[in-house]
């Protein structure tokens, strides 16, 4: 059976195959060559599968910065590196966290029980407020980088498209990626092929409540290894921002 006839039940020359097969070369190639036609889900997999084999090749520093109201919270920097069973691990680094702020101490004697009551509610906000950050930290991995199971569940589901674009851009849409009503936009410049915009809407626990955006720059390494340079979420509703940057990457060895 030849390759058109196994993916014509969907794809067989339609303009989703080829716009699919296009953004492919981003997600993302690693020597800068076209895959043949296939199933996009299938293709993406395997693009995915081919970058992150060459990624294992370097450690680099992952530096995390989340901030509240303009104000930066946390900051911290780990060193990344895949161990031998293909596992991307992360060390923490020490210094890059900032200290944290004093509690307020309680007023006078005569009040001491309302003061203490008062300063365990004051630190039961804070704790909360922690857990929600960390929580809002941690769907920056959910999305970045896409995972082709994911968009293949989604592309069975009938939530996959790749409308034609303008200029020589086509963007590929997953919605329901991660959760229901979130929405995956992978846009990719057909003619320089090469990835052209990344962005997430979403939300932290309920769409009305929290939404969240999501923007990512991604480069390329010397010898054209993508990888995500810098990673920003946004809780409007909450104020919180969350940068990642990957920096200092270094093969093995090197």
């Amino acid at each position: 059976m030849s390759p058109i006839a196994q993916y014509s039940r969907h794809t067989r020359r339609s303009i989703f195959a080829v716009s699919v097969a296009a953004l492919v070369v981003f997600v993302v190639s690693v020597n800068g060559q076209t895959p043949p036609p296939q199933d996009p889900a299938a293709a993406i997999k395997e693009s995915l599968a081919q970058n992150a084999k060459a990624l294992r090749q370097y450690s680099w520093i992952e530096t995390t910065q989340i901030s509240l109201k303009g104000e930066v919270k946390k900051q911290e920097q780990k060193q990344a590196v895949y161990g031998a069973d293909g596992k991307l691990q992360k060390t923490p680094l020490p210094g890059a966290a900032p200290a944290a702020k004093p509690a307020p101490e309680s007023g006078g004697g005569g009040r001491r029980g309302g003061g203490r009551l008062k300063e365990n509610i004051v630190e039961n906000k804070v704790e909360d407020m922690k857990e929600y950050m960390e929580k809002v930290a941690a769907l920056v991995h959910e999305y970045v980088p896409p995972a082709p199971q994911k968009i293949q569940a989604a592309q069975a589901a009938g939530n996959v498209s790749a409308p034609p674009g303008t200029g020589g851009t086509r963007t590929l849409t997953v919605k329901n990626y991660l959760k229901e009503g979130d929405a995956l936009s992978i846009g990719f410049d057909t003619t320089a092929k090469k990835l052209s915009s990344y962005t997430v809407a979403s939300y932290v626990e309920k769409p009305k409540d929290d939404p969240v955006t999501l923007t990512v720059t991604f480069a390329l390494l010397p010898d054209g290894t993508a990888y995500p340079q810098q990673v920003l979420l946004d809780v409007k509703a909450k104020q919180i921002v969350v940068k990642v940057t990957n920096s200092g990457h270094k093969k093995a060895g090197a």
